[in-house]
């Protein structure tokens, strides 16, 4: 395998066409093929570009590990459907390559139509949410993408865990990059715990409980427990409403009958003309971040803006994982 890699501190850095070809190998020594390993590539190092690590070259670890990838697929398919929306039985393959395709469906309907919604069950791990609504942004759509996932999750006062880390994504079309708006429901998300248990490491305070109900900072005790929401009971309000939203897309045809995903895209000039809306959004957006500061502040931070630069500056410099991270990944099919 080619990689253009050095070391520094226990990191070990790529290119990103070296991080993409290393993702593309090991990918394929799992049985994806060709086409699909680029789709996943393509997903996890712009999630790597976009700053955050653990859902990057380290989410292979993940493709690799989870038990339904061992469990059998067949090709997703249309099971129902009208000029504006479709629901997609994903055949337990994995979401990442589901809801890509569906995102070309939505774009497609909601560009001709004016709107269009599609949902998505029997299948997991579709990764970053705001990879799909930035695609529909580009569109020129106001796009949302809503995800109800397996039970990992505690309401406030539960000791079990009852509903997902349920995040919620939109993208908006501006005048310049969009607007993109991509958050979990829970205290911390699953993936990055996932990384933080691989490193050894601790979970910040107050977002985990162990199988006893008790607070805890270990990850291992946090899978054997639960996460907690984000802001108590209006996190939980905020995840129940997505897993509403799951039962539209499918999640009761699911074998779990927890997982649905839902994709939203509408065209703006169904009230105003689009140039229009890029245009007020951009200066809505210049208007908020002009407002006088804190002391000690030094600007107010847009969603989205942070990770467009973080990609723009990846993309000379290059991305690093950790060095026992790459040593996990070069060991998969081995």
């Amino acid at each position: 395998m080619s990689s253009e890699r050095t070391t520094d501190a226990g990191r070990v850095h790529f290119t990103p066409a070296a991080a993409h070809a290393a993702m593309c190998e090991i990918i394929g020594r799992i049985g994806y093929s060709p086409r699909e390993q680029k789709l996943l590539a393509d997903h996890m190092l712009d999630a790597a570009l976009c700053g955050y690590e653990y859902s990057g070259m380290p989410k292979v670890l993940e493709l690799a590990g989870t038990a339904k990838a061992q469990l059998p697929k067949v090709p997703p398919r249309v099971v129902h459907e009208t000029p504006v929306s479709a629901l997609i039985d994903g055949g337990n393959t994995v979401g990442m390559l589901v809801v890509d395709d569906a995102t070309d469906k939505v774009i497609a309907r909601a560009s001709e139509h004016g709107f269009a919604v599609v949902g998505v069950f029997n299948t997991y791990m579709t990764g970053r949410s705001s990879y799909f609504v930035e695609r529909i942004a580009q569109a020129g759509l106001i796009g949302m993408h809503t995800v109800a996932s397996f039970p990992i999750v505690a309401p406030p006062g539960a000791a079990r865990p009852a509903i997902g880390t349920n995040p919620i994504a939109f993208g908006f079309p501006t005048a310049g990059d969009p607007l993109v708006i991509d958050l979990g429901t829970s205290a911390f998300m699953m993936t990055e715990l996932a990384l933080v248990e691989r490193r050894g490491g601790l979970l910040p305070e107050g977002v985990a409980i162990d199988a006893d109900g008790q607070p805890t900072r270990d990850p291992s005790a946090a899978r054997r427990g639960a996460l907690l929401h984000f802001a108590g009971y209006r996190g939980f309000a905020i995840g129940l409403a997505m897993q509403a939203l799951g039962v539209m897309a499918g999640a009761m045809k699911s074998p779990n009958q927890d997982c649905g995903y839902l994709l939203l895209a509408m065209r703006p000039d169904l009230l105003v003309p689009l140039e229009d809306y890029r245009r007020e959004l951009t200066a809505t957006l210049d208007r908020i971040r002009s407002v006088p500061l804190q002391e000690g502040a030094t600007g107010i931070r847009i969603p989205s803006e942070r990770s467009f630069r973080e990609r723009r500056r990846l993309q000379e410099e290059g991305i690093s994982i950790d060095r026992r991270i790459w040593e996990m990944l070069q060991a998969i099919g081995r």
